[in-house]
């Protein structure tokens, strides 16, 4: 099974953590299901670079990166995911979409209500949990 190892970003503003829907994809699995904003990583950079290259490059938002929060093994049909996350701050409310089909900013208690792409489920669970979200 390929494996894939990309970071995550759980970008925070106002108290609120931001969510954005993936576009169409040829894996149901997911296909408009809502994520955390994150990537790849390209050679020679670290986590925390690629973060904030690929915020900026699909939400053209400029981040702050602050600890690492969890790291979530999960497997799709098709593709092992080794998903790193971090906690993340920016001063911009209004993200613009290169990538994704729309955008919210949701309170910890909200997010659950969306159709989550299943890596992404375990950090809401993790952030159910911990204090100061």
């Amino acid at each position: 099974m390929k494996k894939i190892e990309v970071v995550a970003a759980v970008i925070q503003y106002n108290g609120k953590i931001l969510a954005v829907q993936r576009g169409p994809a040829k894996y149901d699995y997911i296909s408009e299901k809502w994520e955390f904003p994150g990537g790849k990583m390209e050679a020679g950079e670290n986590q925390e670079q690629t973060i904030i290259r690929e915020i900026k490059e699909e939400l053209d938002m400029e981040i702050s990166v602050g600890p690492k929060l969890i790291t979530v093994e999960h497997s799709y049909p098709d593709f092992h995911l080794t998903m790193h996350t971090y906690v993340c701050e920016t001063n911009q409310s209004e993200p613009k979409l290169t990538e994704h089909l729309a955008y919210q900013w949701l309170d910890k208690s909200e997010l659950t209500k969306l159709d989550w792409a299943g890596a992404d489920v375990p950090i809401i669970h993790f952030l159910e949990k911990t204090p100061g979200f």
